[in-house]
């Protein structure tokens, strides 16, 4: 069943969202070669309870870190450990969820760990899926079908011979973590749920260098890619409304995108959830 949130609802979700976009602006500044998946996972636990939200996936389905740290041919759903030491060039993948007054707020990035030269092609898959994404999002308007976003997502994949996961895609999200519906990250467009305001997704591309065939390790959570080639992961939580979408977890990290239209990028580039404008 879709839940559609009302506009008080939607801003409550906000509340949330900020929370994740704040933490994820911490976690990018702390990360360095040394520190182990732990390291993050104990600094985000102490941000997210800081600000008066408790922890999305701690405890979700039997969880057991606040993060989910996917490191290399990691895709997502890693456990932090005091094990997994991250090295110049890693590429880590970090998944964060808050839950404030009820509602919760999702979204992952992608970074290269350090400073230190970085193949084209690693490079390349992580601004790509990321560029996915945001076009995903641009879809996430009142009219256009569920598919659109997948289709605009699956596009960028298809451009470059990027292996598209298939078993894992976004979701709703709201009083849940996981809400109907799924939202592919691959398909035609014009199909699915019409969609309308009050409804609130996670997008979440994740391409991989190689082939979209995926395993589950064997701790149950932790999803690599079959061939052991890398794979990206992006994601932010989004609110159709009458005005357009309203990226409720967007930081200021976040790209310049100069042809979307203002709700998304006064002044060409777009805003984190606080910026002028959002509204």
């Amino acid at each position: 069943m879709i839940v559609r949130k009302s506009p008080a609802e939607v801003e409550r979700m906000a509340v949330a969202g900020k929370v994740v976009a704040d933490l994820h602006e911490v976690l990018r500044e702390s990360l360095r070669p040394g520190m182990s998946t732990a390291d993050l996972d104990e600094i985000a636990e102490r941000e997210v309870r800081s600000r008066g939200a408790v922890p999305s996936f701690k405890g979700y389905r039997g969880f057991p870190a606040t993060l989910c740290v996917s490191v290399n041919h990691q895709i997502v759903h890693g456990i932090p450990s005091p094990d997994v030491v991250l090295r110049e060039g890693d590429l880590v993948k970090i998944d964060a969820g808050a839950i404030v007054d009820g509602y919760h707020g999702d979204s992952a990035v992608t970074w290269v760990v350090g400073d230190g030269d970085v193949p084209p092609a690693v490079r390349d898959l992580v601004e790509r899926t990321r560029a996915a994404l945001w076009s995903g999002l641009r879809q996430a308007r009142a009219g256009r079908r569920l598919t659109d976003i997948s289709a605009a997502v699956e596009s960028h994949a298809l451009a470059h011979g990027y292996g598209v996961v298939r078993e894992y895609v976004g979701h709703g999200i709201g009083r849940a973590l996981h809400e109907d519906p799924q939202v592919p990250n691959y398909g035609r467009p014009g199909r699915g749920p019409k969609l309308s305001p009050g409804l609130v997704l996670a997008v979440e591309p994740m391409f991989n260098l190689g082939a979209p065939e995926t395993r589950l390790l064997d701790d149950g959570w932790t999803v690599v890619t079959a061939d052991g080639e890398l794979s990206s992961h992006w994601e932010h939580t989004v609110a159709i409304t009458p005005d357009g979408p309203w990226i409720l977890t967007a930081r200021s990290d976040e790209p310049a995108w100069p042809s979307v239209d203002d709700r998304l990028a006064p002044g060409g580039a777009v805003p984190h959830v606080d910026a002028p404008g959002r509204r």
